[in-house]
């Protein structure tokens, strides 16, 4: 199972930066980082609920689940 998360291209169409994001979001741009590179291993509702509001989309615009290649498993 992967999770894809696409918060540079959301980022992108509303150009801003990932610290003016950050502190939008209320967390650091180190977080942000972890984030956008896919190294989250979870991800609060609040905070998810702060980037939908901040970025004006809907959860699945950030996060896109990919099945796994048969033979991964």
């Amino acid at each position: 199972m992967a999770i894809i998360i696409n918060l540079d291209v959301e980022l992108a169409k509303k150009k801003m930066s990932v610290g003016e994001f950050a502190a939008a979001i209320d967390i650091t741009p180190a977080n942000v980082s972890v984030l956008k590179n896919g190294r989250a291993k979870a991800i609060r509702f609040t905070t998810l609920d702060a980037i939908c509001r901040v970025l004006e989309c809907q959860p699945g615009d950030i996060l896109q689940w990919v099945p796994d290649e048969e033979g991964d498993a």
